[in-house]
């Protein structure tokens, strides 16, 4: 009998000719600590009912009336919040830490899906470098996914011979009319919203996506009734974006400080941050990483890819790369920026730019969240980003917060987030629409199930 039946409620379903399999499945989570991704102040004492992976009552256990036949889980001494929502990253993109088109199938895509809920990321949003095979594992969010739900822009935008896309991935367009025809062919396959890149490499290519085609992107997105979200490095582009109308920035300003002109516009704009992408920024200045041996993300990868991390070989070739000397500055950029974005009102969401070659599905999210509090943010607002406000963003009406009618997509810790981020790795248990998920301290990849060794 499945969890959650009761008898009496099995017969009744018998008697009218129901399938057992049609019966309600309720779970009751109790004596938590809620954090509701709202930015309330944590609540204790706190339960949940959930009924086939819906959240139908929560509220203090004083006031729990707990479903006949329901499963109850005591979580005393927990700490429980909404999944998180990664709203910038690439899925498929590689094997181990070798980048390359090829290794984009299903399978590959399911698989890092499943790291990313097993790091507590229930939710994540694709950012213009998936082929078509991303629309059906799109559709998944729409019942109990048992790895972490997709939002996508499916294929961005990128200027011919300028910077963006993936190598194997036809994306490009030289004029406005063709913009605004991939914008209706993305739109009309089920793109989530519309992405496109402004950059140029560090000046190391020729131009960037000029303002007529930029500007054609953006117009025709909001006719097909999509935001628009940039690839941003340049204060002028940002600038500009805003005066087009663009709706977010996928990553921060980074050759210069802001100012109050434009974190003005972008605010009478409602130009989102969707996106500060602090851990990308933050990787590109380490010649080694420097979590390696943190078992919290040692566990996510194969003692391959440790050793290739770890390579002198490798740590030489980066620190002698042209662009190397920029990255701590443009990290710093980035910080600042942001900061300065959060402290004059600008909305802001939490996104990692994760799947490229070395930037890690799930604990890039971690990494992200620390980095927005060291930059300025307190640890209930970097956890709203990543909750609430990115859900508000993509318009994802059914996740974000722990509320009646939402998705019981759930991260439960060990200890209180709000009092040190780093907490958010602390993790007990993840729920994805009800369903329980292997968590990465359940994980071990790449060896046998016991080489990890215990959990610290």
């Amino acid at each position: 009998m499945k969890a959650g039946f009761s008898l009496v409620s099995l017969t009744v379903a018998m008697l009218a000719g129901l399938p057992a399999t049609a019966m309600a499945e309720t779970t009751v989570l109790r004596d938590f600590t809620l954090i509701d991704g709202t930015g309330k102040a944590p609540a204790a004492n706190q339960a949940l009912v959930m009924t086939d992976g819906r959240i139908k009552w929560v509220g203090p256990v004083a006031k729990l009336k707990a479903p006949a036949g329901a499963k109850v889980e005591r979580l005393k001494g927990k700490y429980l919040m909404p999944g998180l929502i990664d709203s910038h990253v690439h899925l498929g993109l590689v094997d181990g830490i070798t980048q390359n088109l090829q290794y984009q199938t299903p399978e590959n895509i399911e698989k890092q899906l499943r790291t990313y809920a097993a790091y507590g990321v229930t939710t994540v949003q694709t950012l213009g470098t998936e082929k078509d095979m991303i629309f059906p594992i799109q559709q998944r969010r729409k019942g109990r996914a048992a790895m972490s739900r997709v939002y996508t822009v499916g294929q961005g935008v990128v200027f011919k011979g300028s910077y963006g896309g993936v190598p194997g991935l036809d994306q490009s367009v030289a004029t406005p009319e063709e913009a605004r025809a991939m914008v209706d062919r993305e739109a009309a396959k089920g793109a989530d919203l519309i992405k496109l890149w402004v950059d140029d490499e560090f000046g190391m290519l020729e131009e960037r996506m000029p303002p007529p085609i930029s500007s054609a992107v953006i117009d025709q997105a909001h006719k097909d009734g999509k935001k628009a979200v940039a690839h941003i490095f340049y204060y002028s582009n940002a600038a500009e974006l805003t005066r087009e109308g663009v709706d977010a920035f996928a990553h921060s300003v980074r050759d210069r400080a802001v100012d109050d002109a434009l974190l003005g516009q972008m605010k009478a704009r409602s130009v989102w941050q969707m996106a500060a992408t602090l851990s990308r920024e933050a990787s590109f200045t380490y010649k080694t990483l420097p979590f390696l041996d943190d078992p919290f993300f040692a566990r996510g990868v194969t003692p391959a890819v440790l050793k290739e991390l770890a390579s002198p070989e490798r740590a030489a070739k980066l620190g002698a790369a042209p662009n190397f000397p920029k990255y701590a500055p443009t990290l710093q950029y980035a910080m600042d920026n942001f900061a300065a974005e959060a402290k004059a009102g600008i909305r802001y969401g939490m996104g990692t730019d994760s799947g490229p070659t070395a930037r890690f599905p799930g604990y890039f999210a971690h990494w992200e969240l620390e980095l927005m509090v060291k930059a300025g943010v307190t640890p209930m607002q970097a956890i709203t980003a990543a909750t609430s406000a990115n859900a508000e963003f993509m318009g994802a009406r059914d996740i974000g917060t722990v509320a009646p009618g939402k998705w019981a997509d759930l991260l439960v810790l060990d200890r209180d987030p709000t009092a040190d981020i780093r907490n958010t790795r602390a993790i007990d248990a993840v729920y994805i629409a009800g369903n329980k998920v292997p968590t990465i301290w359940q994980t071990c990849t790449g060896r046998a199930a016991d080489a990890c060794g215990p959990r610290p």
